[in-house]
């Protein structure tokens, strides 16, 4: 199977390279922009079998451990948009896209792969701006009712989704949205388990064919 693996910073999966035997690693820098043109450009340079992104993210649930790690079966570019009158409204409200063109289902970019990882499931929102502002996180809240966030994640949905790749996001939670004092994230038990997690997928996919 050819394989490659998908993260915003080194950081994140540093672990995984250091022990990686199998699989191309690609590392895009932060945020959608960055993510659609780093994948794609390898795209256009290699064919492969399989794509993983993996990287932390925020949560919204309280109810979600920090450390703990989920697949996202979907994604949405939770502020691509039109903010008028105090609302929010995406460009399938405003008729400016239609909710079910390719690749989108009902406005989301769903993963449709099977889950056989043992590794439970959220879904997730992907913005531009990270913040502390409580009243953006109740938008996102009350439009999406996400579980996590993240900055790349749709943008490597929507990528895979167009060249008909199969592919898994990764996401290990380092801390609740909104909450910006880093001594109280759980950095390197997110990045622990993100990386176990990983090195078990890589080598289940390597031994079998989804």
């Amino acid at each position: 199977m050819k394989l490659l693996v998908v993260a915003a910073t080194e950081f994140e999966i540093a672990p995984f390279i250091s022990q990686n035997k199998a699989g191309d690693i690609l590392i895009t820098g932060v945020g959608s922009p960055a993510c659609t043109y780093a994948l794609t450009k390898r795209l256009q340079q290699t064919n492969y079998d399989f794509i993983i992104q993996a990287g932390i993210a925020g949560t919204f649930k309280n109810s979600f451990p920090l450390g703990e790690t989920f697949i996202i079966k979907n994604d949405v570019f939770a502020d691509l948009g039109i903010y008028e009158n105090e609302r929010f409204f995406t460009l399938f409200d405003k008729k400016f896209a239609d909710p079910n063109a390719i690749p989108y289902q009902n406005g989301r970019l769903e993963n449709p792969l099977e889950n056989k990882f043992n590794v439970p499931t959220a879904n997730s929102i992907t913005v531009n701006t990270v913040t502390d502002d409580f009243s953006q996180s109740q938008i996102f809240k009350k439009k999406y009712d996400p579980d996590v966030e993240s900055m790349e994640g749709a943008a490597f949905h929507y990528v895979c989704l167009q060249e008909n790749i199969p592919f898994l996001q990764l996401r290990s939670i380092s801390n609740f949205v909104g909450e910006r004092v880093k001594t109280n994230w759980k950095m390197k038990e997110s990045i622990e388990r993100l990386n176990n997690n990983l090195i078990k997928i890589v080598d289940q996919l390597n031994a079998s064919v989804l």
